[in-house]
């Protein structure tokens, strides 16, 4: 049911996070996540006339969402990073991921986040230059003013210095001008959905946003 699931995400971004969180207990499985993902099952069959749509002439802007859910995960206590990618309107890329280390707060789990949204963006970057398309100060939207801070500030201080070297590419790569990391409001922050459960109000907001919609 999960692998179904899983290959079911390639176009359907608004049960990404859903059934990631599914995944990590297929190895030893309870009733409980038996029933969620009847939940996820029951869902996508009240909505079988929505899809992702990418419309007609639209711009072609690159642009990157980051969010994280610091320590999220009730039994590591890992953080879930969420991503997603637009050229111009149309959603081309989105992730959902357990972070491999513990944060130790909120602007680590955002900072990592941003990383490996900033990793995405440099491989599309390359992907569309051998089309002759050139994107350079490609802005990642992320609602965390201190992960933001982090990467413009090139000093190792005492609240960062324990952050692995790995993660620290992102504040190299905001140097160098290659992207920009931006702030935006907690409520306009797209990858929200990718990173932890939302209102249902908010959950439909955002899946319309993402280019969801009734087809």
């Amino acid at each position: 049911m999960i692998g179904s699931l899983l290959y079911l995400t390639a176009s359907r971004p608004d049960i990404m996070y859903s059934v990631c969180l599914c995944a990590r207990f297929q190895s030893c499985p309870k009733e409980s996540h038996l029933s969620a993902v009847k939940r996820i099952l029951r869902y996508l069959k009240g909505t079988m006339s929505i899809g992702l749509w990418y419309p007609k002439g639209d711009n072609f802007e690159l642009i990157g969402f980051s969010d994280a859910d610091f320590a999220g995960c009730r039994v590591e206590r890992k953080s879930t990073s969420g991503t997603c990618h637009f050229l111009g309107h149309s959603l081309v890329s989105w992730h959902s991921k357990k972070q491999n280390s513990v944060a130790l707060s909120t602007a680590e789990a955002e900072y990592i986040a941003g990383g490996l949204c900033c990793a995405q963006i440099l491989w599309m970057k390359q992907t569309l230059s051998d089309f002759n398309l050139s994107f350079e100060h490609v802005p990642i939207k992320c609602d965390n003013t201190s992960a933001i801070n982090i990467s413009k500030n090139p000093v190792q201080h005492s609240r960062t210095k324990h952050i692995e070297i790995r993660h620290h590419f992102l504040r190299d790569h905001v140097q160098k001008g290659d992207i920009t990391l931006e702030f935006v409001s907690t409520k306009d922050q797209l990858a929200d959905i990718f990173t932890k459960p939302l209102s249902e109000e908010q959950f439909s907001d955002i899946r319309r946003q993402l280019g969801v919609i009734s087809l």
